[in-house]
């Protein structure tokens, strides 16, 4: 194969691969935008409880200190299964609370968590009445808090880079 057309190719494939991407993009951010359209974006709806580990912790406090990851998951979600481990690697350097929807008791959802070797803080939620009250349709769904008002919400799969750059946008 000749070098014009081998570059030819590589040219072409780089472009094909851009082109996915932007597509992708724009395709996650309409999603996005319309899976959230109804959620509450100005002021964050209280979120305060007693974790798992038995202290206190309340969301809104805490994002006047510093960005707080909220994030809305279940141990049923396919979706929060690819999630969950990028949320529980950045709870080792930022705020992060989980609230587990509609999993059961708090036992179940504890031995889940252990299983899964998933380190963030979690509120059990077994009615989805915090759900309910944040206006969660979808899981996963995370949400990014900066004094006490919504700086960001995400659906669905998303990587470490995309929430580390909610959390730096946040700042």
């Amino acid at each position: 194969m000749s070098s014009t057309k081998q570059r030819r190719t590589v040219r072409y494939w780089l472009v094909q691969i851009v082109q996915m991407v932007l597509i992708v993009t724009v395709i996650s951010i309409a999603m996005d935008w319309y899976r959230t359209k109804d959620i509450p974006k100005q002021e964050a709806p209280p979120l305060s409880s007693v974790l798992s580990d038995g202290e206190y912790f309340d969301a809104i406090a805490q994002s006047h200190e510093q960005p707080v990851v909220v994030y809305f998951w279940a141990t049923w979600c396919p979706a929060c299964k690819f999630v969950s481990p990028s949320v529980s690697w950045l709870s080792d350097d930022y705020a992060v609370v989980g609230v587990s929807g509609s999993s059961g008791p708090n036992e179940r959802v504890a031995q889940f968590m252990q299983a899964k070797e998933y380190r963030f803080e979690n509120i059990n939620d077994p009615s989805s009445d915090i759900m309910r009250e944040w206006k969660i349709s979808v899981t996963p769904t995370i949400y990014i808090l900066r004094n006490g008002e919504v700086a960001s919400i995400t659906t669905g799969i998303t990587t470490p880079i995309g929430i580390l750059a909610r959390i730096w946008l946040a700042r």
